[in-house]
């Protein structure tokens, strides 16, 4: 008989309360379990002593009878010392965001890219049109005085005559 050392959940919606049991791998989660080794209260402090609770004889006991502990029960045994501190694989794809939220996140980027693209064009006319104003009035000048000079000659040539 394959046995498991595992979580089995208790308590109601919204308020999970497991015990630690070791039963056989093929009785479901809630199901039948062969005997009860302790507890897990998620809902406490995790400095909290009530937390978890082993029952460390009985455990050794099971583990010596070639029970294998789920994940979670394996990081149980490991922080209490009763087994190896197990590796903890790193699942990236389990909180990578879905694919709506991915199209989400592309469309709000080239809206960012798309803003600041604008924001750097109308910077950059503004530039432009703020150089050639200043360029204008100085080439304006010389030449509204040039025109003077003229208009100003031709207006005296003429009371002359």
């Amino acid at each position: 008989m394959a046995l498991a050392i595992r979580l089995s959940r208790g308590g109601r919606k919204a308020r999970p309360f497991y015990r630690i049991v070791v039963a056989d791998k093929r009785m479901p989660r809630d199901g039948r379990y062969i005997e009860k080794l302790g507890t897990y209260n998620p809902l406490l402090a995790n400095d909290d002593e009530n937390r978890v609770k082993l029952v460390e004889d009985r455990i050794k006991y099971w583990l010596s009878q070639g029970a294998k502990p789920s994940e979670r029960v394996a990081i149980f045994l490991g922080k209490a010392g009763i087994i190896d501190m197990p590796a903890q694989p790193n699942r990236p794809n389990k909180s990578a965001p879905g694919e709506k939220a991915k199209m989400l996140i592309e469309e709000k980027e080239e809206k960012r890219k798309a803003a600041a693209e604008a924001a750097k064009a109308a910077e950059e006319e503004a530039k432009a049109a703020a150089a050639a104003e200043a360029e204008a009035p100085a080439e304006e000048a010389p030449a509204a005085e040039a025109e003077a000079p003229a208009e100003e000659a031709a207006a005296e040539e003429k009371p002359a005559e």
